[in-house]
């Protein structure tokens, strides 16, 4: 056995951000309907809540019919994306969720565009 290389980290755990912790919603690659755990299926009496990995063997996509093996993960939603002991910092942004991130610098951006072409209209 060799000794660890200098400058090299020891073995451990992979930190997660809170996105990665979030339940992941699954998409059925046959006719698009996604599962998201946080409101189940009540069609087939799924409880909210239910992830995707607890749901039973014989499920089906309420859709289309198919079974578990045609659904692919497609990550969690309205989950911040970032690690849970950075979300004290900076101007409070670092809680807002991607869409919440997008619609605040797009805004800020139609903000500014529009400020600056009322600036023509000055004489």
């Amino acid at each position: 056995m060799s000794a660890p290389q200098s400058g090299s980290v020891p073995d451990r755990p992979q930190e997660q951000t809170l996105a990665e912790l979030a339940p992941a919603r699954y998409e059925c690659r046959s006719c698009g309907y996604i599962y998201e755990p946080s409101k189940g299926d009540s069609k087939a009496g799924i409880e909210h809540g239910t992830l995707f990995e607890d749901l039973p063997e014989d499920w089906r996509c309420p859709v289309c019919g198919v079974g578990r093996s045609q659904f692919t993960n497609i990550g969690s939603s309205g989950a911040p994306s970032g690690f849970q002991e950075n979300l004290k910092y900076g101007f409070g942004v670092n809680t807002l969720t991607p869409g919440q991130k997008n619609l605040l610098i797009f805004g800020a951006l139609a903000v500014g565009f529009l400020i600056f072409m009322s600036l023509y209209g000055l004489s």
